[in-house]
């Protein structure tokens, strides 16, 4: 299935892979302004660099002048990059200015996004957010002193909840709160957690434990009965009634049938759900001893960051699953 973007998505895509005049797609030496949000493993990176032009008085009257980014990521991610650079540059922001602009001013610039990009859009806002903060360390601003609190800590500190995705739980109820999320699809469109395994969705104090327990503050406080979440689907739950595998640094001992048979569940299991959600997917071509021939089909085979997803999350995911000698080749 392919995602239906709008024309502006599209042209800002197309115009940011051909490095036409007035994108953005680079990084900036010497920025004034670094933030990093996401992860290559995960299958969303995003980093983000700007350049201001510095007020001799004030620091805080700073102005962004330039803005650039460097992104492993599919159409959506790229063209949401796109979108959050030409917003800052197009309205003269200061970097304090520019914390105001929410991953729905992104969306509507784009003139929408599938619901199951979301999450990139979010992407851009936090990777924004980072960069503030490190340039408020350069220049001796205060964020805290004016009443910003961007976080910067919840990657570090917090029990990891999503851990395909390095999800703390101080982020994702920040995020269920800001975002106003209230079920598990929001979420996974939001943020992406859960969108991998799954497991940690039902898991005690997993994302559906998170979920209830904001939701039922919120309402304490006198906020809207949240809707129940749906029950996960009869396919997921086919998922995880069998474990995933534990990778083993001992000798293959299975036999190439069910060798071959393992790497199959484990592509169906994990890998190509990924894929779909992405608008991909991928054929198991061939197994040759420890070499797995792949031909990526759908988005993904057009995609600029084909070559990194077949090892930072294809390869990867088989080697751990399965045999850590497992190499995968693209057909």
């Amino acid at each position: 299935m392919a995602w239906e973007y709008s024309k502006k998505t599209m042209d800002l895509f197309l115009a940011a892979c051909a490095g036409k005049p007035g994108t953005h797609l680079g990084e900036i030496a010497d920025p004034d302004g670094l933030g990093e949000h996401g992860s290559i493993a995960c299958g969303d990176k995003l980093l983000f660099t700007f350049k201001v032009e510095r007020d001799e008085n004030d620091p805080q009257n700073d102005r962004i002048i330039e803005a650039k980014y460097l992104t492993f990521g599919c159409t959506s991610a790229i063209a949401a990059s796109e979108a959050l650079c030409l917003i800052i540059e197009d309205r003269h922001l200061t970097p304090i200015e520019a914390l105001k602009i929410t991953n729905q001013d992104i969306v509507d610039f784009l003139e929408g996004l599938p619901e199951q990009k979301i999450h990139c859009s979010v992407m851009g806002a936090e990777a924004l957010q980072a960069a503030v903060f490190d340039w408020a360390k350069k220049r001796g601003v205060n964020l805290n002193v004016l009443g910003i609190d961007i976080h910067a800590e919840e990657q570090e500190e917090g029990r990891l909840v999503c851990k395909c995705f390095a999800l703390t739980e101080p982020y994702i109820k920040r995020k269920i709160k800001e975002l106003n999320l209230r079920t598990i699809p929001e979420l996974t469109s939001a943020i992406k957690a859960g969108g991998a395994c799954m497991t940690c969705i039902h898991a005690p104090g997993g994302l559906q434990d998170i979920l209830n327990e904001v939701l039922g503050t919120a309402q304490e406080r006198g906020g809207a009965s949240p809707p129940v979440a749906p029950p996960i689907s009869l396919p997921i739950l086919h998922i995880l009634e069998s474990p995933p595998p534990v990778a083993s640094n001992e000798p293959q001992t299975l036999s190439p049938f069910q060798f071959a048979k393992k790497i199959e569940r484990v592509i169906d299991a994990y890998i190509r759900p990924m894929l779909q959600r992405d608008g991909g997917d991928l054929e198991l071509i061939d197994i040759k001893e420890t070499m797995v021939y792949l031909e990526l089909r759908g988005a993904c085979a057009s995609c600029v960051g084909a070559g990194q997803t077949l090892k930072n999350l294809v390869e990867r995911t088989l080697r751990e699953q399965v045999d850590e000698r497992i190499r995968v080749i693209q057909v």
